[in-house]
């Protein structure tokens, strides 16, 4: 685990992100006005097979890892809940969703699970109740601190990846097309994505406050949902299990059928199969096939005896790597006036996203150099 400061000084990457990720989710939302389809389906028609298949093995490889991440803090919010052994709750936990997934009922409790994250807005009170060092949090914001060592590279590249990977602005797109708005009203749901990040934005400073004050101050390590839910000890006392318990679930529940459609959505679209969450299963099985081998394939690496902490933060790692990409593709089609017509988006937000472009490109480029560096090479 590291110390206080280097958790601290990560505020100002939280800051930085936040508009960058309202940048790519206005820009994936006209996409998915325009053009209909998701992003990888755009990127299909507009750049050709060989480009989509590219985009569809990072979008497959790190939305999988991901799911797995996710399947499993989902079965450990529920060993937080009851104390029975996590394993027994991952098989329950990928039925459940599958059958959510297949038989469309997760369309209609999507929007109240997306509020129940907001659990996490307790931190804000641990942070307070621990006597966070909102000097240093707010030092870490007005002034940028680099460092390039292997745990600093790695929590800002996490940072990023954890809200710029693929699938986040990859979903908006598909719900975005998936609603087929009218293109006058197009600015509306632009903004909708824009506004959505504000309570993200607020969490993440809350954790980072509660996290410097309670583990990064005695330096804890974290690799357990139990350890993670230490930092809300300050607040709720013997509830924290309890209370991060049932965020973290929340979160899964919301997170894995999102990943798991994504994820058909990306491969239907890019060979060009029928599907779509609303389609029956016996309109779309192929798309259903990938949404229940995802699943699958998610349940049986939850097995592996990799602590659920860890796996996020690399998977969180891996959406950073692979995310510049497809950040390139979906600025290069929004920008397109042969693709997007008057719709196309203006130079400020065309601006905004090659600059995210080249920020998540240089996070990953400063995490290769620390991994070489450390490795003497």
């Amino acid at each position: 685990m590291v110390g206080a400061a280097t958790v601290y000084g990560l505020a100002w990457v939280v800051v930085l992100v936040l508009p960058m990720l309202a940048a790519i989710q206005a820009i994936s939302a006209a996409i998915g006005g325009v053009c209909r389809t998701s992003l990888q389906g755009a990127i299909r028609r507009e750049c050709g097979t060989g480009w989509a298949l590219a985009t569809l093995v990072a979008i497959v490889a790190v939305n999988v890892v991901t799911l797995a991440a996710d399947v499993e803090a989902g079965a450990e919010s529920l060993t937080l809940l009851t104390g029975v052994p996590f394993q027994l709750f991952i098989v329950p936990f990928v039925a459940a969703v599958g059958w959510l997934l297949v038989s469309k009922s997760y369309l209609r409790v999507e929007r109240v699970l997306s509020f129940l994250p907001l659990i996490f807005l307790c931190y804000g009170a641990s942070a307070i109740a621990a006597r966070a060092d909102w000097g240093a949090l707010l030092r870490g914001v007005v002034v940028p601190h680099f460092a390039l060592s292997p745990a600093y590279a790695s929590g800002a590249l996490a940072l990023i990846g954890t809200t710029l990977t693929s699938y986040v602005y990859l979903w908006e797109s598909i719900e975005v097309a998936e609603r087929r708005p009218r293109l006058a009203n197009l600015r509306f749901f632009k903004a909708d994505a824009t506004f959505g990040v504000i309570g993200a934005g607020v969490s993440f400073l809350f954790i980072l406050a509660a996290t410097g004050a309670t583990l990064g101050a005695r330096h804890l390590p974290v690799e357990t949902a139990a350890d993670a839910a230490a930092a809300l000890t300050p607040v709720a006392g013997p509830w924290a299990g309890a209370l991060f318990g049932t965020g973290l679930l929340a979160s899964a529940v919301l997170a894995v059928p999102i990943l798991a459609g994504s994820t058909a959505y990306a491969v239907a679209q890019t060979f060009g199969w029928p599907g779509s969450l609303d389609a029956p299963f016996g309109a779309a099985p192929r798309f259903y096939a990938v949404v229940l081998g995802a699943l699958a394939v998610a349940a049986v690496a939850s097995f592996a005896g990799i602590p659920p902490i860890a796996l996020l933060y690399w998977a969180s790692i891996a959406g950073g790597i692979a995310t510049p990409l497809t950040l390139f593709f979906a600025v290069r089609i929004a920008s397109d006036r042969k693709v997007m017509g008057e719709h196309r988006i203006g130079r400020p937000l065309a601006a905004a996203g090659w600059a995210v472009t080249a920020i998540a490109t240089l996070a990953c480029v400063a995490f290769g150099y620390t991994l070489l560096k450390g490795s003497g090479g």
